[in-house]
């Protein structure tokens, strides 16, 4: 009977998801069509000239590509009403035609497996505005407080092509990095990714930056920032030798930035302490202010949170520990491990970078003020979960599950954790997942199977409960005659996890009633599980 309820609260709990009318432009965006499941990038070479007045961009994007497969037709995203003008390659000039955000370009012949072949797209167009960045995503038409021309970009989830032609998938970035030069007039300054390897006058009113990375990078991190900007750096010496780290932000804004961003150096020191090294020395890491609240743009994180701690200025977890530190700060850095050095392939795995991102806060909070501060904050976040959808979304429609990746996901890791019961153990593994998928693209299998076999543990049926289904698991007791009897409900079928008590012991439910030794009144859960505790005594026979 247990069973056959789980299975009506598992169809209950995916029924948004059922309701979902998923297109062919979704199939498309978000899975491995034929179209692209024959080459791999290599390279993004990336030019870009917006037109402030007019909300225009125009460029071009020089890709790298290498076949895996024999193969002739290809895709390329490029979302309306961006334009597509012009592909040649090293052997001509190629035909296309569009479907909706997906443009096909037909080569003469047939490609040969092994083939390197360098693409030229010349595109512009009126991108897609972002209204209300960085959650709705598009190119950002700002104006600073003294009213000058202040330009990014913000396109998680709504996929780079939102603004240049592109592989538009997650799980191909470009092998060899890429390179982003920004035209722009020479009262502005424009940053992007990586290190200046070059300024140029391209007119008299016209410069050019030319920012590059050296590591494999998701388009969606590829961003440019134009504003009048100042910068500073900074060194710090961390696990892979000099890291450089500079800081880029508005001039009216130096003195206060200056202040704020001494958090910098404390949050590497204390991920790369339980994440391991940072990921992208090559590339340095850098903090750019941005007009909207921030994201983890791979080295040149969005920063927007007002130079306060918190979350804008209030504590997520309503503990008080939220306000000891920058919100943004923290958790767009966290993203550089949780990711941009691991990155999922279907952003319906998208947990993979914030639940743990999400925890990297807890982290930090303790790092800076002990376990028991970290205990409080990520316990504190609970009140934040809503239950509404799993965590996992439907694959291959581009399409992410519940926003309790960040919470719930932050309080699932956190309960791993408990039944790691060796926090020394517990780092090895955070820092081993940074390790064993170093710059890779992978599934949620793949992380769920690292962390049950680096633990010891049977964790699938546990990640199975918090990830793909909306149910918190419920540890039942009831007391008869002095005897107390417990079992797990609201539960997939099978789950057995451990539970450390209040007063230290560890029971082991089951969804099958068993007898606690001794005589107990009340049952307490430590307060580090995520799970619920519910006396049925009185509704027991």
């Amino acid at each position: 009977m247990r069973y056959f309820i789980f299975l009506i609260l598992f169809v209950l709990s995916i029924h948004t998801f059922a309701q979902s009318v998923f297109t062919r432009q979704d199939t498309l965006r978000g899975s491995v069509t034929p179209e692209r499941a024959w080459w791999d990038v290599q390279h993004y070479g990336i030019t870009v000239k917006p037109d402030y007045n007019s909300k225009t961009i125009a460029g071009q994007v020089i890709m790298k590509i290498k076949s895996t497969a024999p193969g002739k037709r290809l895709q390329i995203d490029l979302q309306e009403p961006m334009q597509l003008e012009k592909v040649t390659t090293n052997a001509g000039t190629l035909t296309f035609n569009r479907e909706g955000n997906v443009y096909y370009l037909t080569f003469p012949e047939e490609v040969a497996k092994g083939a390197e072949i360098t693409i030229q797209l010349q595109y512009s167009g009126k991108p897609r505005e972002a209204k209300q960045p960085p959650w709705d995503g598009g190119w950002i038409w700002a104006k600073d407080a003294h009213g000058r021309p202040w330009m990014s970009v913000a396109c998680q989830g709504l996929g780079a092509s939102v603004w240049f032609p592109c592989k538009d998938y997650q799980g191909d970035e470009p092998d060899l990095g890429a390179s982003l030069t920004i035209i722009v007039p020479d009262t502005l300054v424009a940053v992007g990714n990586g290190r200046l390897i070059r300024e140029e006058n391209v007119s008299d009113h016209l410069t050019a930056f030319t920012w590059e990375v050296k590591n494999p990078i998701n388009s969606y991190n590829i961003i440019p920032y134009i504003g009048k900007y100042v910068h500073w750096r900074e060194d710090y010496a961390g696990e892979a030798g000099t890291l450089d780290c500079q800081y880029w932000v508005l001039d009216y804004e130096l003195e206060k930035a200056k202040s704020q961003f001494r958090q910098a150096q404390p949050m590497l020191t204390c991920f790369e302490h339980w994440f391991g090294k940072y990921p992208f020395y090559e590339d340095g890491f850098k903090l750019v202010q941005s007009p909207h609240l921030g994201m983890e743009h791979q080295s040149a994180v969005a920063y927007g949170n007002g130079f306060k701690n918190g979350y804008l200025g209030s504590d997520l977890s309503q503990t008080g520990w939220g306000l000891k530190w920058d919100f943004i700060l923290i958790h767009e850095s966290g993203h550089e491990w949780f990711g941009n050095n691991i990155t999922t392939n279907d952003i319906a795995d998208m947990w993979v970078h914030e639940s743990f991102t999400n925890y990297s806060e807890t982290i930090f909070t303790m790092c800076e003020f002990g376990i028991e501060a970290g205990n409080d904050y990520v316990i504190g976040t609970r009140k934040q979960i809503r239950n509404d959808i799993p965590i996992v979304g439907p694959y291959g429609v581009n399409k992410k599950g519940s926003g309790d990746m960040y919470y719930k996901g932050g309080n699932l890791i956190h309960t791993i954790r408990q039944l790691v019961d060796d926090d020394e153990k517990f780092r090895m593994i955070l820092r081993g997942l940074n390790e064993s998928f170093w710059h890779s693209t992978v599934t949620s299998a793949q992380v769920e199977a690292y962390i049950s076999r680096q633990s010891g543990k049977a964790l699938g049926k546990i990640f199975d409960q918090y990830l793909r289904t909306t149910q918190i698991p419920t540890l039942e007791y009831k007391v008869i005659k002095k005897k107390m009897y417990y079992r797990w409900a609201t539960c997939v079928p099978d789950f057995d996890m451990p539970v450390k008590l209040q007063s230290g012991r560890w029971i082991k439910p089951t969804t099958d009633w068993q007898r606690l030794k001794g005589k107990h009144t009340h049952l307490e859960a430590d307060r580090n599980f995520y799970i619920v505790v519910n006396d049925v005594s009185e509704s027991q026979p």
